[in-house]
């Protein structure tokens, strides 16, 4: 008898209605001959209602961290129950747990806890009863008892390390969408759906703007090697499925698909420093108050040095950029440079698959993709299995599907899709 762990996300549990829907699931796996434990987010809309209420009791932009994460965790105890009690209507046995009662053991970091160990004796005991379980995703308890929570979209994680803590035979994530595209269909209408994609390919796509699945769900899932499966909750499909490399070759090859899919992040700022001498250390002294200020550089260019001086450039998310570059105006006279400027209408496009790592050419491929469109690039970053290129924003939706085309990853039946999207939570 196999082991699933099933997550459902906020839109998923938003009523009644489609807490029936969660719950026919969750039978049908039951029914199937699998064990299911099921991990619930909040109603959709709950955590902000319940974070406004709480700046509107405490009158500050920042409540006391202990007594917010108690107060967030509700919401997920409220889809616990109500989902369990619909179960039981159902004639499906069912047990819901929080994450305290489950003993999902964290840090005292509220609001951004990390999981340090799971007691799941009691999950196996339900599981061996015939039970469905229901577990609160986003919560757990500290050493001193105190309630806290994983951060947004830790649900996502908490079904990944319960699926590693129980060694199910899979993790499946529940959401609006029926598994991960090759970019976002809302972009690209013949995105096409991924059979499978590697750990590595979705941290990537995570990181670089895929709201599919929370990055910490995928690196705990990567690290415990637990496979995971988006899928829809409102239609029926095969999802896509998230595993080892060694699983993702293609039927019918012995190849990788060379790419997985293009992402896109609108959150970037470029900041520039402008004759700046071309000294050792001159990277050091412009990117050190950078960190200082909490600041998180992604891509980075220093220009080849013209009579002694050089041009430094590189990326910040747009909610950083005007600190950054109150930071490098204020470095400007002590180093010695001509002129400081930013410019926030940029957009980074990237390309991912672990293909790459034994194919050559595909960053001219990508280059000749976008200069066919009259697109400039800016910047260039890349690794082992990620080619990004910062390009001038009112290019994204042009240069997305210019690269989609020229890598051959138009959905091939002629259908195309409309996904609504749900954050992970």
């Amino acid at each position: 008898m196999s082991l699933i762990v099933q997550k459902y996300g906020g839109s998923s549990v938003g009523d009644i209605e489609r807490m029936e829907n969660v719950a026919r699931k969750a039978i049908a796996s039951r029914d199937a001959g699998h064990q299911v434990v099921v991990v619930v987010s909040a109603m959709k809309g709950e955590t902000d209602r319940l974070t406004d209420l709480a700046h509107r009791a405490s009158h500050t932009a920042d409540p006391r961290p202990r007594e917010l994460d108690l107060l967030l965790s509700t919401g997920e105890t409220v889809s616990i129950s109500l989902l369990t009690m619909v179960l039981e209507r159902m004639g499906a046995p069912a047990r819901c747990y929080t994450g305290a009662q489950v003993r999902i053991l964290t840090d005292s970091a509220f609001s951004k806890a990390r999981i340090q160990d799971i007691d799941a004796e009691i999950i196996r005991e339900d599981l061996s009863a015939g039970r469905i379980v229901i577990v609160a995703g986003f919560q757990g308890v500290d050493e001193n008892g105190s309630i806290t929570t994983l951060g947004r979209g830790g649900s996502d994680t908490t079904a990944v390390a319960l699926a590693a803590a129980l060694e199910a035979d899979e993790c499946q994530i529940y959401t609006d969408v029926d598994g991960v595209y090759t970019t976002d269909p809302r972009v690209v209408p013949t995105a096409r759906r991924l059979e499978k994609v590697t750990f590595e390919e979705m941290l990537e796509l995570a990181s670089l703007g895929s709201k599919v699945l929370q990055i910490r769900a995928v690196e705990f899932a990567g690290k415990y090697q637990v496979p995971l499966r988006v899928l829809s909750s409102f239609e029926e499909g095969p999802g896509t499925l998230i595993t080892m490399e060694g699983d993702n070759m293609s039927q019918g090859s012995m190849e990788e698909p060379l790419i997985a899919g293009i992402a896109f992040n609108r959150d970037e700022a470029k900041l520039t420093m402008i004759g700046v001498p071309d000294t050792p250390g001159i990277a050091a002294r412009i990117l050190g108050p950078i960190a200082e200020a909490n600041i998180e550089v992604d891509m980075i260019v220093q220009n080849i040095s013209n009579d002694g001086l050089t041009d430094f450039t590189f990326t910040v998310n747009k909610s950083e950029y005007q600190r950054g570059l109150d930071t490098l105006r204020e470095l400007a006279g002590d180093l010695g440079a001509r002129e400081v400027y930013g410019d926030t209408s940029i957009v980074k496009l990237s390309l991912v698959g672990v293909g790459m790592r034994s194919h050559a050419g595909v960053a001219s491929k990508m280059f000749d993709a976008l200069a066919a469109e009259g697109i400039n690039i800016q910047m260039i970053s890349t690794s082992e299995i990620k080619i990004s290129v910062v390009v001038d924003e009112k290019y994204l939706e042009l240069g997305t599907r210019a690269l989609h085309r020229a890598f051959d990853l138009d959905d091939r039946s002629g259908q195309t899709v409309s996904v609504e999207g749900e954050s992970a939570g």
